[in-house]
């Protein structure tokens, strides 16, 4: 009891110790802009933190992340994703169940819900259902983590600068020979940075 509270009275002591004397310096408040002077803040300085925001409302709510990001239609498939993933942990969990409880009744001596099994078979069908029962979970929480990384990624491409000189064109020439009957097949491609 003792060592604890000179540790603990230590450690209040040395956070009020300073290194270097209070600098004698005052710093002086900014002004406030008056209405006819220019910000020159950026255009993007509300998108900076949208990456991070995008991540904690999928963390919240899986699918708020793609709303935020304004694509709605992703929500349906993360929903369907998780559901499928909930769906099949809660089928696995109830049948791994139903056969243990069937294996522990034979073990006491009981009448079990399946009678004309073996007991191997009981105990082979509970760790099918439990080893499907963990990939299931492993599942539902790897699509939970890639909803989190979607919305983080696409706020991050939103953010992407997107001009013109920045395109991929594809134009496919038309070149028929003379007297062919066959086009040869060719393709252009042309970047433009």
């Amino acid at each position: 009891m003792g060592k604890i509270t000179v540790l603990i009275v230590g450690l209040i002591l040395g956070m009020s110790l300073t290194a270097q004397p209070a600098d004698s310096l005052q710093t002086v408040a900014p002004k406030t802009a008056s209405a006819d002077t220019v910000s020159l803040s950026s255009p993007y300085e509300d998108l900076m933190n949208a990456p991070a925001r995008a991540a904690f409302y999928s963390a919240v709510l899986p699918g708020l992340g793609q709303a935020y990001n304004k694509q709605y239609w992703k929500i349906p498939v993360v929903y369907a994703a998780l559901g499928g993933a909930a769906y099949f942990y809660r089928m696995n969990q109830q049948e791994y169940l139903r056969y243990r409880q069937a294996y522990q009744d034979r073990l006491l001596g009981y009448p079990d819900a399946f009678p004309d099994l073996s007991t191997d078979v009981l105990i082979a069908a509970q760790s099918y259902y439990r080893r499907n029962r963990d990939i299931s979970l492993m599942v539902l929480v790897g699509f939970y983590v890639l909803n989190i990384l979607d919305a983080n990624v696409s706020a991050h491409l939103r953010q992407w600068d997107i001009d013109d000189r920045l395109s991929l064109q594809w134009a496919p020439p038309l070149s028929i020979p003379y007297g062919g009957p066959a086009a040869p097949l060719s393709m252009r491609l042309s970047w433009s940075f």
